[in-house]
């Protein structure tokens, strides 16, 4: 995720020191109350000296006493009341065995998702009753997107609406991104898209268009790969997944506890 490798060289950088120089030796660990974490607040100064002055979106107590969730540019980081430590990874819940962590970035995810309006989407909605939307990143040129847009019959007859954004993996510039922006532009766009996917010549329409932004926000929320799945919870599943198997994982209790499967993209 290129946001998060950006972050993390920050902090590298910020806390590098020259081959002659020794480090600092740790202090021992002492143990903070839960009630003292919420009632004292964190210091910021050194993480944002480390990003350059970019203050974090949010910043609340960590499950963990003594550390706090941070979120900065839309991913999750947790320092220490002190300001000194950041740590980069998942806290799991060996009671519930929840993945706290992947449910907060399905949150925020989800947030950002319910944001974009339906019309700067192409949808296929089935005819009857909508039972599940699920937006997905796509690139007009993949396999699997292909793979599974040839069996949006048999999702929309599962009741799954099809919200696709689009996600050129060569991109801006590149030949799918090209032909993203002619999807865009066409009088017809779920007809464009279906042509596209069959590998038919659509053109190369161009206008005003969302496909740049909508690739960037991709890689702001962990776009890795196409088809990128998003679920009505925010959860994120990469690579396809047929219908009948995404019908039944929809049909679940959403809340991400354990990672699902998929096809790779």
């Amino acid at each position: 995720m290129r946001k998060t490798l950006l972050i993390v060289a920050a902090l590298y950088t910020a806390s590098a020191w020259t081959a002659d120089q020794k480090p600092e030796p740790a202090p021992a660990p002492v143990p903070v109350p839960a009630s003292a974490a919420v009632l004292t607040p964190p210091d910021l100064s050194r993480l944002q000296a480390a990003l350059n002055g970019e203050k974090p979106d949010s910043i609340q107590p960590a499950a963990i006493a003594g550390l706090y969730e941070v979120v900065v540019g839309g991913q999750v980081l947790y320092l220490s009341a002190d300001g000194r430590f950041v740590v980069q990874g998942d806290i799991l819940d060996l009671d519930s065995h929840a993945n706290l962590t992947d449910s907060r970035r399905g949150e925020l995810r989800g947030k950002v998702i319910d944001t974009i309006d339906e019309k700067d989407m192409v949808v296929f909605s089935p005819e009857g009753p909508v039972r599940h939307t699920v937006t997905v990143f796509t690139d007009v040129d993949c396999g699997y997107c292909r793979k599974m847009h040839s069996q949006m019959a048999a999702y929309n007859k599962e009741g799954i609406k099809i919200r696709y954004l689009l996600f050129p993996r060569e991109g801006i510039g590149s030949e799918s991104y090209n032909k993203a922006v002619a999807v865009w532009c066409a009088d017809n766009r779920q007809e464009a898209m279906t042509k596209a996917k069959r590998g038919e010549d659509i053109g190369h329409k161009t206008c005003n268009n969302p496909v740049k932004a909508q690739y960037e926000l991709g890689q702001k929320l962990g776009v890795r790969g196409t088809p990128s799945l998003i679920l009505d919870n925010g959860e994120m599943i990469p690579g396809y997944v047929p219908p009948t198997q995404l019908a039944q994982l929809l049909a679940q209790d959403q809340t991400p506890k354990t990672p699902k499967t998929a096809a790779k993209p």
